[in-house]
């Protein structure tokens, strides 16, 4: 995964779950960090890039497609 392919909206999955039994979250926001939101609890975090990178395991779904 290159961070690049992420658009606000997504759902993405990550390899270690959020304490309240969820590996699936929301991007809210995207630039040297990245912001994110709990599909199960609603809890937003901020996430460096890199560790993103690190975690994630897979598009969930795609956001929309923002024209450049």
């Amino acid at each position: 995964m290159v961070a690049g392919d992420l658009r606000i909206g997504d759902r993405i999955g990550l390899r270690k779950s959020h304490p309240c039994g969820s590996r699936e979250w929301r991007v809210s926001r995207l630039g040297a960090d990245i912001g994110l939101v709990c599909e199960g609890c609603g809890h937003r975090i901020l996430m460096d890039r890199l560790d993103v990178e690190r975690r994630f395991t897979s598009h969930l779904e795609r956001g929309p497609q923002t024209a450049d």
